[in-house]
């Protein structure tokens, strides 16, 4: 049966096993350059996003400024032409065997398709109007995903400085050249077996 020195000595080089694993692996796929090459483009991809959730917003809001200004037109042209159609009607119910009858009446089938038009036109307008609503749910889910994509970058650059901040703290504890205490100072033999052990 093992000691107890042998099993923590066993666990030690587990673990340094497992580290080292984990060391190597990082390091074959880039873990460093790829978080930080991510953390450089995140900026770049959310401004994008925002331009186009902007561009976006401003197409509607244009379509529906747009739509708001021609909707009267549409309504005071059907009401006009409804009225002459009215009168012109009135006149040829009076005009009997008049000249001007063909005249009056191809005039009477005008105003009746103009305002026939108007109308039509002024339901395109609002169903123009009605289909802007996208912009609405678009808006909201560009909005949830730049939100994430700040969050992310925000995690990615915390991780990025952790990294930067445990680097430096392995080279300044490297520099520490203070007096070592004879009966805990380290070895070059323990060192060794730790780096071995670790599997470097």
């Amino acid at each position: 049966m093992p000691t107890a020195t042998e099993r923590a000595s066993d666990t030690q080089r587990q673990l340094g096993a497992i580290v080292r694993q984990l060391h190597d692996a990082m390091q074959s796929l880039g873990y460093d350059q790829t978080i930080r090459q991510i953390a450089t483009e995140i900026p770049d991809a959310r401004d994008r996003l925002a331009y186009v959730g902007g561009m976006t917003e401003a197409a509607a809001n244009k379509v529906l400024n747009l739509v708001d200004a021609a909707a009267p037109a549409c309504d005071e042209i059907a009401a006009q032409a409804r009225g002459l159609n009215e009168q012109l009607d009135r006149l040829l119910g009076g005009a009997g065997a008049d000249p001007h009858a063909p005249v009056l009446q191809a005039c009477a089938a005008f105003t009746q398709r103009t305002s026939s038009f108007a109308e039509t036109q002024r339901s395109t307008l609002t169903d123009i109007m009605l289909t802007q609503d996208f912009q609405d749910l678009s808006g909201q889910v560009i909005g949830k995903v730049i939100e994430i994509i700040s969050r992310t970058e925000r995690q990615l650059v915390d991780l990025l400085v952790q990294g930067a901040q445990a680097q430096e703290g392995h080279a300044s504890s490297a520099e520490l050249a203070g007096p070592q205490v004879p009966d805990k100072a380290m070895q070059q033999d323990d060192v060794d077996d730790l780096l071995a052990a670790m599997g470097f």
